[in-house]
């Protein structure tokens, strides 16, 4: 039989995706600053990719407003954040 026939096959992988750095927002109302930037999520080590686009999901609650600025935002997150007052800001893609 050959070699082809023999070894297992394995599903489709897109070369193509994006893949992105996730924080969530109960990580975003600890920190301090203002607004929130890659270049702050970086220094307080919530992103270890500093090439990898940065998405925001919305598990957590916001007790304060503040200002994000990421690539891609959840629907809840970007809801979250509009709901305590602040802004939620999409930056261009690396």
């Amino acid at each position: 039989m050959p070699l082809i026939r023999r070894l297992p096959k394995f599903g489709f992988r897109n070369p193509f995706r994006t893949e992105y750095s996730i924080v969530n927002l109960k990580n975003l109302a600890d920190l301090m600053n203002d607004p929130i930037t890659p270049a702050v999520l970086i220094e307080a080590g919530l992103i270890k990719r500093d090439r990898q686009p940065i998405k925001v999901l919305g598990a957590g609650e916001l007790k304060r407003p503040i200002v994000v600025q990421a690539h891609k935002f959840s629907k809840s997150a970007e809801a979250k954040i509009q709901a305590a007052g602040g802004r939620a800001e999409v930056i261009r893609s690396v």
